[in-house]
């Protein structure tokens, strides 16, 4: 099924899921030294909700948190005093979007994602969206645990590059795009929601993707839905889909 969105067309029946599904495991993705998520039948008064214990159906209770757990998007509510919702500041879905490997380089004792890296990534393109892969890119995303790693992340400049840019959304395979012990500076996700000038809160930032090798580099449309939560983040599924020739 074909739809044509911005004189582009798309295959509708053809989705590249880009999310990393959650599991109530312990080999569930994870960061920021919290427990793994739990998916657990809910149980009072003798009740257990799971149909091979004698309920009628399944009912779990879920915990999880969203910034620890796997895919998720955040809105400029995530480092700010005052309450924003990416419920209510995504108010659209679909985005044109580019994705782009980049292995992190050495700075200093880190690795990071770096503003020359982007422009030459992104050229003169102008995006609404933009996708970042980084390698080495291999499966054990789907069950790294995080927590004291010191992961990848951008350098500031990088992030106000984005800025400059355009790109309004800003999808990346780690689980931040800030240092994991920074001391509260946060300086690429303040950047890049611009908190010291007029605040970009229709901009969205999305942890803990997984672009697999088979997709590549290149221009596609990006359906990007969030679970509606009254929150800064919520869980989420990106899905981009190939501009049909």
């Amino acid at each position: 099924m074909l739809a044509k969105i911005k004189n582009d067309f798309i295959d509708l029946s053809k989705p590249l899921d880009i999310s990393i599904p959650l599991r109530g495991e312990p080999s569930n993705v994870n960061a920021w030294y919290v427990s793994h998520p739990k998916i657990e039948p809910h149980t009072t008064d003798g009740f257990v909700g799971k149909v091979t214990e004698g309920a009628s159906t399944n009912f779990n209770d879920i915990y999880f948190n969203p910034h620890a757990h796997g895919t998720h998007t955040e809105c400029v509510g995530h480092i700010t005093e005052d309450f924003y919702s990416i419920n209510k500041h995504l108010k659209k879905y679909f985005f044109k979007a580019e994705v782009i490997t980049i292995a992190p380089e050495k700075y200093q004792d880190d690795f990071v994602i770096s503003r020359k890296q982007l422009q030459y990534a992104l050229g003169n393109k102008k995006r609404e969206a933009l996708i970042i892969r980084t390698l080495p890119n291999v499966d054990d995303k789907l069950e790294r645990q995080y927590s004291n790693t010191n992961p990848p992340y951008l350098l500031e400049q990088a992030a106000e590059f984005l800025v400059q840019k355009g790109i309004e959304h800003l999808l990346i395979d780690l689980p931040s795009v800030d240092k994991e012990k920074d001391g509260g500076a946060l300086l690429a996700h303040h950047a890049f929601w611009n908190t010291q000038g007029k605040i970009r809160k229709q901009a969205t930032i999305t942890e803990f993707i997984y672009v697999a090798n088979s997709i590549k580099d290149g221009t596609y449309f990006l359906n990007l839905q969030v679970a509606p939560f009254e929150n800064d983040a919520s869980p989420s599924r990106p899905v981009l889909y190939k501009i049909e020739d």
